[in-house]
């Protein structure tokens, strides 16, 4: 997402927990588009103090700040109780509350400007909850997509918008323990339809939005024993990383 939008013009403020990874991004960025700004911080999503910090550092590097995409994100685990129950405790801290601490951070600033874009990931698995080491993570991802929907009713009118995203699978290490990765696209194509969703500040996008949109009608309408094949309803109770 960070190299479309360079390639875009746009300027950037970049949060990882790997400050080296991430200033070697930067540098890159920086040097294939001269024309931008592009800052580093390092945040851990779970650190309210750090997370504060890159907000107001971003803000005073850049001058502001247009737009907050939460998508920091892991999926640990197994299914509930069959001995995963740290990685689930992990994943659901990491997925609701670190996202919540984006939320408070980046909504504090939008609204003393009284304008911005604040874009959440969450994932065509929050459609219904999903069975296995998905459960947990599914789990989290819902809890997420019903936190920006309320923040879309607070802040309707005020200028600020929310957007939720609901990507399907897409060719990432984060994806590669998930069980029954049917239709997983390519990162290059993942990527470039949550770009262009987040860019139309739509209210809810399923992306890539074929075969996402009509999958995710057939998964709330399927039977539980049809939906199983799809939501890893099966014996294996394996991690998910």
């Amino acid at each position: 997402m960070a190299r479309l939008w360079a390639a875009q013009g746009r300027d950037l403020a970049l949060c990882a927990r790997r400050l080296g990874e991430l200033e070697l991004l930067r540098d890159r960025l920086v040097s294939a588009h001269p024309r931008i700004t592009a800052s580093a911080h390092p945040v851990d999503v779970l650190d309210v103090a750090a997370v504060d910090a890159a907000v107001a550092d971003a803000v005073t590097e850049l001058g502001g700040l247009d737009r907050v995409v939460a998508n920091a994100g892991v999926a640990l685990g197994g299914s509930i109780g069959s001995g995963h129950a740290e990685g689930n405790r992990t994943t659901v801290l990491t997925n609701v509350v670190g996202t919540l601490n984006q939320a408070e951070a980046a909504l504090r600033h939008f609204r003393s400007v009284g304008r911005g874009h604040f874009a959440v990931i969450s994932s065509m698995s929050a459609v219904r909850g999903m069975a296995g080491p998905m459960n947990t993570y599914s789990a989290s991802k819902a809890a997420v997509a019903s936190l920006a929907e309320g923040l879309r009713t607070d802040l309707y009118g005020t200028g600020i918008t929310v957007s939720t995203i609901f990507p399907g699978y897409i060719r990432t290490a984060l994806s590669d323990g998930m069980p029954n990765r049917l239709f997983t696209a390519n990162l290059e194509r993942g990527t470039a339809a949550i770009v262009a969703a987040i860019e139309q500040e739509r209210p809810r996008a399923s992306v890539p939005a074929w075969p996402w949109t009509a999958v995710g009608v057939a998964m709330r309408l399927a039977p539980l024993p049809v939906f199983r094949l799809f939501a890893g309803g099966s014996p294996n109770t394996g991690s998910s990383h």
